[in-house]
This record gives C-alpha cells, sequence and structure tokens, in this order.
C-alpha cells in the first residue's frame, strides 16, 4: 500500500494504483486488478502512434506492449483492401490499420463492453467511415461474411486455432492473407503450420508460411507468436 502510495506522490497525474490479483481468465481474457489506492474510476486514454484507446482494464483486455505489433500489421495492409479482425477488443488493430492504410475493417468482439469501447474508440479516432465494430461470437457473426475479406487477423493466441476454418472461409475467392497468433515452444510455428495446412487441404486451399514474429514472451521458452500465412486455392495436379 505504501509504494501504490509513493507511485501517486511522485507522479501526480496517476489517478488509481492497480495491482494484478491473477492471470487473465474467462472467455473475455480479463486480468484481475485490485485497487490499492486512488480513484473507482479506472477508466483511462491510452495513446500510441498517432490514435488513441479508451478503455477500462478493471473490464477489457488490452495489451499496451503490443503497440509496435499493431503497427507491423498496419503496414501489411495494402490500400482498398477489406480486413477482418477476430477477437477485435477495444479495437486496436482496426483502427492502427485504418489510421495507416486506405482500407475498411470489421472487427469482431465477444465482451460487450470491449465492444462498447471499440464503438467508441472509433469515434474518438475518427475512422468511422472505414471501421465497423460487431459485437457477437466469431462463430456465429463470419458465416454470414464468407467470401468477403481478403486478410484476416487473428489475434487470440490462446484459442485462434479453433476458429481456422471461420478464418478460411472468410477470404474472398479462397485466396488472401491471415495473420494467425499462437503460444507455445520450440515446436509451436511447425504445430500451428500443420492445423492451417491440415484444414486448409479440406477445402481445396493451399497455405504457405510468409512470415513469422515472435511478439512477446509468456514463461521460459514459451512464446507469443505470429505466423502469416498466404492462401490460395490449390492447384489441380
Amino acid at each position: 500500500m505504501e509504494a501504490a502510495k509513493e507511485i501517486m506522490r511522485r507522479h501526480p497525474h496517476v489517478k488509481s494504483v492497480l495491482l494484478k490479483a491473477g492471470a487473465r481468465e474467462g472467455d473475455f481474457r480479463v486480468r484481475p486488478l485490485r485497487l490499492l489506492v486512488g480513484s473507482e474510476d479506472t477508466e483511462v486514454i491510452h495513446k500510441e502512434h498517432g490514435y488513441r484507446i479508451k478503455l477500462d482494464p478493471r473490464y477489457v483486455y488490452f495489451s499496451p506492449r503490443e503497440a509496435t505489433e499493431r503497427q507491423l500489421i498496419a503496414e501489411q495492409v495494402r490500400d482498398s483492401e477489406f480486413v477482418l479482425v477476430m477477437f477485435a477488443g477495444v479495437g486496436p488493430y482496426a483502427i492502427a490499420i485504418a489510421k495507416r492504410k486506405d482500407a475498411q475493417v470489421v472487427g469482431i468482439e465477444l465482451n460487450p463492453r470491449a465492444c462498447k469501447y471499440f464503438q467508441e474508440n472509433v469515434l474518438l479516432n475518427r475512422v468511422d467511415c472505414k471501421v465497423f465494430p460487431i459485437e457477437g461470437d466469431v462463430a456465429f457473426v463470419t458465416p454470414a461474411m464468407y467470401g468477403r475479406f481478403d486478410r484476416v487477423v487473428m489475434p487470440l493466441p490462446k484459442g485462434a486455432y479453433m476458429f481456422i476454418p471461420y478464418a478460411l472461409r472468410a477470404l474472398r475467392n479462397g485466396q488472401g492473407m491471415i495473420h494467425f497468433y499462437y503460444w507455445g515452444g520450440e515446436d509451436a510455428v511447425e504445430r500451428a503450420e500443420s492445423m492451417f495446412r491440415d484444414e486448409a487441404m479440406k477445402m481445396g486451399l493451399e497455405v504457405t508460411s510468409v512470415g513469422f514474429r515472435i511478439v512477446s514472451s509468456y514463461a521460459p521458452r514459451i512464446f507469443k507468436i505470429r505466423i502469416d500465412f498466404s492462401v490460395i486455392p490449390a492447384r489441380i495436379k
């Protein structure tokens, strides 16, 4: 408690100090946080790379450490693309893309509070003509938009693999890019590639890994990774 008070004394702009009280949990990936000192109003506006993200960390998932990762994804997007961001959270990936490129982005988010912030952030950053938040389950929402997207972003490392078929079917004419997030040890890339190839084969598609990045470290030899997959219709032999 004294340490929390000292933080506020040294940094007058800090209004609340929260303590991590556990690991992220549940479908919404929210980390339990305990208020040590300060205001009960823990809503903040995070700033990165020229845009702002409004959120309350007690109720939604957000990782400020992945600001660079979001920019790397945005740089890969081409103007005029139609992009799907699954598990969109409060909208950081969608907004990063819209602020850098002349592309249209649909974001799907299950957590109602996160989706509300997503909607607010779209207006806050004046990208409401380019970004379209949808509240709902990816498994239920995506089928209505099969075949419409040039690129799919899947920023859910612990569970995105269950939605690989939805991502593949979302691509226009079975062709495009998928940015897949996963976690694991030294064999994580190999396992991810195997899962994608198995699902693609069932649909008459071919996938090729064209990029790889370690996003962050969970524990010794356990990493969060991103693999970029290029998808095309399978060639007839």
